[in-house]
């Protein structure tokens, strides 16, 4: 076999032992993190929170999840996956099974607090793990893989959150009490799993041959060489990090608007509660996403452009979510909803592409970092601004108008981004 050989070997060997764990842990994160959008109605009415409180409380964890992401990610670096990865997943796995005490405003705001400081370092982790274990030729793919859990989690979790809920009464708690404590103790079991499992670096892989591990190195290396920024200090002054900063800020805020507000949203065009029956539609547009965000970031790696694949998802996106809050039927309001979700999930891992391709060594530790701060921002204040919008307005669609218009100057800001060609 030749190096290109051992190099194609490595990075299949690398996606099947990565992927489905990498796949499994953002499943949990994400429905641990949003589980609460399930929970929301019958929830506020057992404990009397408020819909600032609710809308605080959802955009308060990535407040702190954000603040937390870089440094996090630097310290997972000098760590290694094997034990941060782990353990912050055990950690994330308590505090939201916590949520099932959180009975007043307090517990609820203090909870939410601590399960971003828990989860700070899971994400930017992951989307760093892909660019140490895969070469740049494949990573949009590989990203858009472990990007599938968030659909997922949405799709396998709107129908496990909506039967859970469905327990109310058991034993005397309420339905969210048993979603919160069931959700939670599965990612505990998992993260003791995943200590067993996972290796720091290619090099440290059980899995991989010495051949495999020199080819896929001598690749890594030799991308590194091309990258404009390794130092951590310059990421602070690199105008290109900043530019992804801002257009991260505004996935997010799309991301976040709708994940948290979609069960009622979709209960509302039924005129029904959350329960197991609407939770099924709920996850239509969670399952076109699953599509969407296999296919799309693989046309991007085969073309070999990120640009303008990741405007034109974007676009689709804040079409979705405009076109969903001004239509009257429920089943064209569903559709719309099915673009929306392709379009907020997909553009992600084509995204993330782009700042690897200019930052290496701790500079990419703590750009991702920093870039994902900023998304955590735009989480924290989606759920905000779409209620300040809904109130002001006196209109139950100006919130999805506005994060609509809002997505769509994230669309201008990807297209501002210079081609390769053209960079400094």
């Amino acid at each position: 076999m030749d190096s290109n050989s051992y190099l194609q070997s490595a990075v299949k060997k690398n996606r099947s032992h990565l992927i489905p764990l990498m796949l499994l842990l953002y499943v949990l994160a994400f429905l641990d993190r949003s589980n609460i959008g399930f929970a929301k109605v019958q929830y506020q009415l057992d404990t009397g929170l408020s819909d600032e409180a609710f809308a605080l409380g959802a955009g308060i964890f990535f407040l702190v999840y954000a603040f937390l992401g870089t440094p996090c990610n630097l310290l997972m670096r000098k760590i290694g996956p094997k034990i941060w990865i782990s353990a912050t997943t055990v950690v994330w796995g308590v505090l939201s099974a916590a949520m099932a005490i959180a009975d007043t405003e307090a517990k609820f705001l203090t909870i939410r607090i601590l399960l971003g400081v828990a989860e700070a370092g899971f994400f930017p982790g992951m989307i760093y793990l892909c660019a140490s274990w895969f070469p740049q030729s494949v990573r949009a793919g590989v990203t858009g893989l472990f990007y599938l859990g968030a659909p997922l989690a949405l799709t396998l979790g709107a129908p496990l959150s909506g039967a859970l809920l469905d327990m109310h009464g058991f034993l005397g708690h309420p339905g969210w009490f048993w979603m919160f404590v069931i959700e939670g103790a599965i990612a505990v079991l998992v993260g003791f799993f995943a200590y067993a499992y996972l290796d720091d670096t290619p090099e440290k892989a059980r899995f991989l041959t010495a051949e495999e591990k020199q080819a896929l190195r001598a690749e890594l290396d030799s991308e590194e060489k091309t990258v404009q920024t390794s130092n951590f200090k310059d990421i602070f002054t690199n105008a290109k990090v900043w530019h992804f900063a801002a257009i991260y800020f505004i996935i997010q805020m799309a991301v976040y608007g709708m994940v948290f507000f979609l069960p009622s949203q979709v209960a509302a065009i039924l005129g029904t509660s959350v329960g197991f029956k609407a939770s099924l539609l709920i996850a239509i547009p969670w399952i076109a996403s699953l599509i969407g965000t296999y296919y799309i970031p693989h046309f991007s790696d085969r073309k070999n452009e990120r640009r303008v694949t990741a405007a034109v998802t974007l676009l689709l996106a804040a079409l979705g979510i405009g076109s969903s809050a001004l239509l009257a039927s429920p089943a064209l309001a569903i559709f719309a909803l099915c673009f929306a979700a392709i379009g907020v999930i997909a553009v992600q891992p084509v995204f993330w592409t782009m700042p690897t391709m200019v930052l290496s060594g701790a500079a990419l530790a703590g750009g991702i970092g920093f870039i994902n701060m900023f998304g955590a921002f735009g989480g924290f204040i989606a759920p905000i601004i779409r209620v300040y919008a809904e109130k002001a307005a006196d209109s139950a669609s100006a919130g999805l108008l506005t994060l609509s218009a809002i997505t769509i100057v994230g669309v201008v800001l990807i297209l501002m981004i210079k081609k390769p060609n053209q960079q400094n």
